[in-house]
């Protein structure tokens, strides 16, 4: 098992592989398309906002900053910049995924109509949604600067999933079980003989000691990660891609089922943060703990 990390822009990694390399691909992305800049990251890392909301401390803890979806929502031309931002990722997805290679793809209530739509443009095939069940700090707000005026209203639902889009480049060959044998893709590995991959997984915020080791907004646990990463190769065998790799969770959760994987992290910051939390990710917990 191995893991390799490249600090790239996605879409220049992509571009230069070659066909039918990648068995999955894992991934949480930029969904504002425009939070991960290097513009936005500056203010971030300033506290000063932008795109980012720095929040205050609540119920004594401090919050961890996340995008204004919300602004991105209510503009088209942000909306358009979405879905050409992410046809043109799946287009170089399917490109080198092997057939039968899924897409597990982090996403928002708010914008996974637009990307989801963007990837069957591309020639993707819509395979289901996996929901994240877990008690988020997004929406449930009163009316901005009238809370007071409006206490019984919230503007948005109370976030309490998050939406996991689940994509398939199409097979190759006439049958799931020839694809399996020809390219070990296809289907979904379960977590256990008796009990099948399920669209339901009961999950938790990313716990304290994790985000101790790397500081990144949005890390996701590795008790969710290990779950989705060890469903994405079937045989168990292969490699698993993160095109926006970020905090190198996912090439953490990777590492600890034994499986190849590759991050490819276009801020630099971020790159070299993951090269000393995969490895300390990787290791906490346990071989008997990993609930599936």
């Amino acid at each position: 098992m191995c893991y390799k990390v490249f600090n790239e822009d996605c879409f220049d990694w992509m571009e230069n592989q070659s066909e039918n390399t990648i068995t999955a691909i894992v991934t949480d992305p930029p969904y504002g398309v425009k939070e991960y800049t290097e513009k936005e990251l500056v203010k971030k890392r300033a506290g000063s906002g932008g795109i980012w909301r720095i929040p205050q401390k609540f119920d004594g803890c401090t919050r961890q900053p996340v995008p204004r979806f919300s602004v991105i929502n209510d503009d088209p031309e942000e909306r358009k910049n979405v879905y050409l931002f992410f046809e043109r990722w799946a287009r170089l997805a399917k490109k080198i995924l092997v057939p039968g290679g899924h897409i597990f793809l982090a996403s928002t209530p708010l914008l996974s109509d637009i990307v989801g739509s963007a990837l069957r443009s591309a020639g993707l095939e819509k395979r289901g949604e996996i929901i994240r069940s877990v008690c988020t700090l997004r929406g449930g707000d009163r009316p901005k600067n009238a809370e007071d005026e409006f206490p019984e209203l919230s503007v948005i639902p109370k976030a309490l999933w998050e939406p996991w889009c689940l994509y398939r480049k199409p097979l190759a060959e006439k049958t799931v079980a020839e694809n399996l044998r020809v390219w070990k893709a296809g289907a979904l590995r379960r977590p256990a003989i008796d009990r099948p991959f399920s669209d339901f997984i009961q999950s938790e915020k990313t716990p304290k000691i994790e985000r101790d080791i790397v500081n990144h907004p949005s890390i996701k646990p590795q008790s969710f990660l290990r779950q989705i990463v060890r469903a994405a190769l079937p045989l168990g065998e292969g490699i698993v891609l993160d095109p926006f790799s970020g905090s190198g969770s996912t090439l953490a959760a990777a590492d600890y089922l034994g499986y190849d994987s590759i991050g490819v992290e276009k801020d630099t910051e971020f790159f070299r943060q993951s090269l000393h939390a995969i490895p300390k990710l990787s290791k906490l917990y346990g071989q008997t703990t990993l609930q599936i």
